[in-house]
């Protein structure tokens, strides 16, 4: 005769398995960095202004609230059909150190495929050259298991990253012209 303790762990294993195939997605990170020919405060200078993303290439408009305090808020108005937005919160800003941590708070996934996105922007360097350094973790476009293509771990990074790598172009593009 089987005693309580064995058939429990019997079931166990088997129930195990499923339940661990059957969580949901992973957390994704994506980072990007760019080095630039130019003054890290100067850098730092242009990115460090919460309530203006012009330096976003895909930014039509920013609407900010707050300055570049904890807190604040911006309301980007992206290029393209239908002028989509994505809101964003600044969760910490630190001048000496040259860091800005922020999060989406809103964004339809089919302009950005991401889920509970938060993202550091870090400025590193001396009197005449900089690093920048994008990261940024967030969960996939859809939240459940079997996600469309669209919606997947691969289509959410690469969107990540291609707006990271597109963007840290233009910004180096823009301040060495200067």
């Amino acid at each position: 005769m089987l005693k309580l303790p064995t058939i429990f762990a019997a079931v166990s294993f088997a129930v195990l398995p499923s339940l661990a195939m059957a969580h949901g997605p992973s957390r994704l990170k994506v980072t990007e960095s760019i080095e630039i020919a130019a003054p890290a405060d100067k850098v730092w200078a242009r990115l460090a202004k919460f309530d203006d993303a012009s330096w976003i290439p895909a930014v039509a408009k920013t609407i900010g609230t707050g300055g570049s305090a904890v807190g604040a808020t911006r309301v980007l108005t992206l290029k393209g059909d239908g002028a989509p937005t994505v809101e964003e919160e600044l969760t910490r800003i630190d001048a000496e150190a040259r860091t800005l941590t922020y999060k989406i708070t809103k964004v339809d996934p089919k302009v950005l495929p991401v889920n509970n996105y938060s993202s550091t922007i870090k400025v590193s360097g001396d009197a005449s050259k900089s690093t920048v350094e994008w990261k940024a973790g967030f969960y996939r476009g859809y939240p459940n298991n079997d996600p469309p293509p669209e919606l997947n771990d691969d289509a959410s990074e690469a969107a990540v990253k291609g707006l990271y790598t597109a963007t840290l172009a233009e910004l180096k593009k823009s301040l060495e012209a200067k």
